[in-house]
C-alpha cells in the first residue's frame, strides 16, 4: 500500500473560505498538494500565501467569483471548505444570527458544480446540523451524484493538544463513505495536553493574579482552581467567554477549544504567589497541531488569534486525507 502510494500523484486540492491554511497544512501532511485557495480576509488570505507560495491565493468572498471560468484552469480532486461558522457556533452566546453568513455553506454549490471534485470536505460547527437550510445542503450534495459521510470528530482523538469538536461532511462522487472509526484507525498518535503548548521559557511576562482591577469573576475562577489543585500547581483559567466548567482546566488534559477572542490565561507560581499571563499566538498555533513549520507573520496580536479561532486542526485534515486516499487507490486497482 505504501509504495502505491508513493507512485501516484498528489491529490490536488481547491481550499475555499482558507483562512491561514491550518487544514491545508494537514492535508500538505498527507501528501496533497493546495492549487487554489480563496478568503475574504486579508490577513487569513496573506497568511496562507506566506506557507504555500505555490498556490495561487485569491483575497475575495467566494460569491464575487465566477467558479465556472477558474474550474477552466483548476482542476481540483478535493474541494475543501471551512464555511463562516459564526452564525452557528455557540460562542456567539445570545446574539442573533446572521442567515447571510451561514449561507456562506451554501454558497459552495457552484463551485461544486463547477469543478466536479471526487471528493467534497465541509468542516464546520456541530451547531450547524441545526440551521434550518443543512438538509438543504446535504440534499443538494447528494442530488449533484455525492455520498455524504456525516462525521463528528474530535481533534484531541487524533493527536492535537486541543479539544475542539466539529462536523465533517466528507462526501464522495463514487459512493463511498467513511467513518470515524477507520480515522481513528489509521492514525497512531499519543494525546497531547495542553502543557506541551506552553512555553515555558518565560519569555512572556506574567503579573501578579491579586492585582489592582482584575476582573472579580477572573478571581473566583481562579481560586476555584485552587481550592482543587492546591498551591503552587499551574493550570489555565478562561479569561473571556461562557463557561460551564468550572472556569478553569488542568494543564494535563488538552486545551479547551480555542475561539477567535483572547480566552485563555495561564496561572503559574512564583513561591506562594500566583501570577497570570495570556497564551499567546505561538502557543495556540501549536494547540491547532499547525506545528512550527507554520508561519503567523500578518495582523495583530488579536488577528492572529482569530487566525486560529477560526482554523481546521491540521492533524484532523490530515488524517481524512490519508484515509480518502487510501480508499482512492483501493478504488482505482479495483478498476484496473
Amino acid at each position: 500500500m505504501h509504495k502505491n502510494i508513493e507512485k501516484t500523484a498528489p491529490m490536488k486540492f481547491v481550499d475555499l473560505f482558507c483562512g491561514g491554511g491550518f487544514g491545508a497544512r494537514g492535508a500538505v501532511r498527507a501528501g496533497a498538494k493546495p492549487i487554489l485557495a480563496v478568503d475574504a480576509w486579508d490577513v487569513a488570505a496573506n497568511t496562507y500565501k506566506d506557507n504555500f507560495p505555490d498556490t495561487k491565493v485569491i483575497c475575495s468572498p467566494i460569491d464575487d467569483l465566477a467558479p465556472e471560468d477558474l474550474a477552466k484552469h483548476y482542476k481540483p480532486d478535493v474541494l475543501l471548505t471551512s464555511p463562516e461558522c459564526t452564525s452557528h457556533s455557540i460562542a456567539r452566546g445570545a446574539r442573533p444570527a446572521c442567515e447571510k453568513s451561514r449561507e456562506t455553506a451554501i454558497g459552495i454549490v457552484p463551485w461544486l458544480e463547477s469543478m466536479s471534485p471526487r471528493w467534497l470536505i465541509v468542516e464546520n460547527v456541530n451547531r450547524m446540523k441545526k440551521w434550518d437550510r443543512h438538509n438543504e445542503l446535504v440534499r443538494t450534495v447528494e442530488s449533484s451524484g455525492y455520498t455524504v459521510s456525516d462525521l463528528y470528530l474530535n481533534a484531541a482523538d487524533f493527536g492535537a493538544p486541543q479539544s475542539r469538536k466539529r462536523m465533517f461532511l466528507v462526501c464522495s462522487r463514487h459512493g463511498l463513505s467513511i467513518s470515524r472509526d477507520e480515522l481513528l484507525d489509521i492514525h497512531n498518535r499519543t494525546p497531547k495536553d495542553a502543557a506541551s503548548i506552553i512555553d515555558w521559557s518565560g519569555k512572556y511576562a506574567s503579573q501578579p493574579l491579586y492585582r489592582k482591577g482584575r476582573a472579580k469573576p477572573t478571581l473566583e475562577r481562579a481560586e476555584r482552581a485552587m481550592a482543587e489543585l492546591g498551591e503552587g500547581v499551574p493550570f489555565i483559567v478562561v479569561y473571556y467567554g461562557s463557561d460551564y466548567a468550572g472556569g478553569w482546566q488542568s494543564i494535563d488534559v488538552p486545551l479547551r477549544t480555542v475561539t477567535t477572542i483572547d480566552r485563555f490565561g495561564l496561572v503559574t507560581w512564583k513561591g506562594k504567589t500566583p501570577y497570570l499571563r495570556m497564551l499567546q499566538p505561538p502557543e495556540l498555533l501549536k494547540a491547532m497541531g499547525a506545528g512550527l513549520v507554520h508561519e503567523l507573520n500578518h495582523g495583530s496580536r488579536r488577528d492572529k488569534i482569530k487566525l486560529c479561532g477560526n482554523g481546521v486542526c491540521s492533524p484532523v485534515m490530515e488524517v481524512i486525507f490519508r484515509r480518502i486516499a487510501q480508499i482512492d487507490i483501493i478504488r482505482k486497482s479495483k478498476a484496473a
